[in-house]
């Protein structure tokens, strides 16, 4: 039995009118729905396997790099002259980092102690451990200038110190001794009879407190009350805020522990963290949008205030003393010892800096700090957090080490730590948090043009068939009429034809 075309109407203008229908509660229930499982999934549980699991274990390449400032001119520095640099590297490690002693806490916090390891990557290296580069001596050139406002027979009796022991005032090393440690006949004496007075009581290297080490006592917000503070942090090491500066604002620990941030983010937001190395709190600003490996992101930067001076920027007046912007004193958190943190190659320093040291060329690419962030849910997709140790050097009267050095803040190493998401753990977190949210954004859309195409169907359908009704009846009407004509011009010859035969037939025909 042939369905009518005006029930098929019906029927069309039913389901696209649902379509529609459900496609307009999508457009409403759709983000809720998107937004919850974010929140579910985002938020520091043990139930939540995909970012526990990268809170956790970090399951991603992760990778130190480290550049030597190998110095080619130290003779001609001890007299005064400019030091020349030369950039070695990279000698590239493997990082490993896990958190232990997890502890979860009522007041929907948790607390752990993140641990890391590393291992040389001599492939992704351009060079080997056994590289021979020439530094300053941290132990010399530091401490003259350090003692150099102690009496003078303080002075000498260190500089007599320095030439017992054969301490010069640069070393010359492989790399893999200036990194991890060496043995010290000085650093031997000063743990026996000044204990506490040096960062290690072991080997003396730049990074030999670092491997096998933690970060110290976290204590972050799991979110699972509110979603705007998941892994804020509440601690560190149970302190609210430091002592190493001199300003409230500048002691504060602020932001997260710079591995995960809160979802939701807008490019008005900002990305504060706590960093134990740098003894202090950062922040990176947006930039631009971009995509890494598939995924939607926003490039994060660091703002040029980051480490500009109290003269330039008043809220970084708590960090100084200060020099020139571009540099950071941490002094107050190396035992004294006069250190400055900066980034690499001095970038967006004062341009001052790179007038006292030849073979310095900086620029954003190399030596910009970013971090690429998935907006949604505050996870990093791609990380580049580069620094550089820079040493104050000058010439010390009463130490004969130190000669007749000129002033400088001397570049030593700089450091990439860097990460990306990749392999298995990207795929999940593609799939779950990025495509299918994006297929339910499409589908509201899909059932809303269906719908709509349903409906405009159903209507043409329906004027279709009432079009051809009417023609029908106009057909069947003017046929009808036609015949009514035609019929009464038949009858009219008819009756004509009747007439002239009765004529024919009258008595004078």
């Amino acid at each position: 039995m042939a369905v009518s075309k005006s029930t098929l109407s019906i029927v069309f203008i039913v389901l696209g009118g649902l379509a529609v229908l459900f496609g307009t509660v999508l457009v409403f229930v759709g983000p809720i729905i998107i937004d919850d499982q974010i929140v579910k999934n985002v938020e520091i549980n043990p139930n939540n396997g995909l970012s526990y699991t990268m809170w956790k274990d970090i399951p991603v390449p992760f990778f130190m790099s480290v550049y030597f400032f190998h110095i080619v001119n130290p003779d001609e520095i001890l007299k005064g002259e400019k030091p020349t640099v030369v950039q070695r590297g990279p000698y590239v490690y493997r990082e490993n980092r896990w958190k232990d002693n997890i502890t979860f806490h009522d007041n929907h916090t948790v607390s752990y102690k993140e641990f890391r390891q590393y291992f040389f990557e001599e492939s992704m290296s351009v060079g080997d451990e056994s590289d021979v580069v020439t530094i300053p001596n941290i132990l010399v050139l530091g401490a003259s200038v350090m003692m150099e406002n102690m009496p003078f027979p303080v002075r000498l009796l260190l500089s007599t110190t320095f030439k017992t022991f054969n301490e010069g005032p640069f070393l010359t090393k492989p790399v893999g001794e200036l990194m991890w440690g060496y043995d010290s006949k000085l650093v031997d004496f000063l743990n026996k009879y000044l204990p506490g007075m040096l960062p290690t009581s072991g080997k003396f290297g730049l990074f030999a407190e670092f491997n096998n080490s933690n970060t110290g006592q976290f204590t972050v917000f799991t979110g699972q009350d509110d979603i705007r503070k998941v892994h804020m942090v509440d601690s560190w090491n149970g302190l609210k805020s430091v002592d190493y500066w001199r300003s409230e604002e500048c002691n504060m620990i602020n932001g997260t522990a710079g591995q995960m941030w809160p979802p939701f983010m807008t490019k008005e937001s900002t990305m504060p963290f706590y960093s134990p190395d740098a003894c202090r709190s950062m922040e990176l600003v947006y930039q631009r949008p971009g995509v890494s490996r598939g995924v939607p992101v926003y490039h994060f930067v660091a703002p040029k205030t980051l480490f500009a001076n109290g003269a330039d920027y008043p809220p970084n007046e708590g960090f100084c003393p200060c020099r020139q912007s571009g540099l950071l004193n941490v002094s107050t958190c190396r035992h004294n010892s006069p250190v400055f943190i900066s980034h690499p190659h001095f970038f967006e320093a004062d341009p001052v800096l790179l007038d006292t040291v030849n073979g310095l060329s900086p620029n954003e690419d190399e030596h910009g700090l970013f971090i690429d962030i998935h907006p949604e849910t505050g996870v990093p997709m791609n990380v580049s957090i580069r620094l550089q140790l820079n040493l104050l050097i000058k010439s010390v009267f009463g130490i004969s080490e130190t000669g007749k050095i000129a002033e400088v803040v001397m570049p030593m190493i700089w450091f990439e730590e860097s990460g990306y998401i990749d392999g298995p753990v990207l795929n999940t977190f593609r799939t779950s948090l990025v495509v299918l949210p994006m297929v339910m954004e499409y589908m509201q859309y899909i059932f809303i043009a269906l719908g709509l195409a349903g409906i405009l169907g159903a209507v043409m359908l329906y004027v279709n068939d009432k079009v051809h009704g009417l023609l029908h009846e106009f057909v069947s009407s003017s046929e009808q009429i036609w015949r009514n004509v035609a019929f009464h011009h038949f009858a009219q010859q008819w009756s004509s034809a009747v007439n002239g035969c009765r004529q024919n037939e009258s008595p004078n025909g």
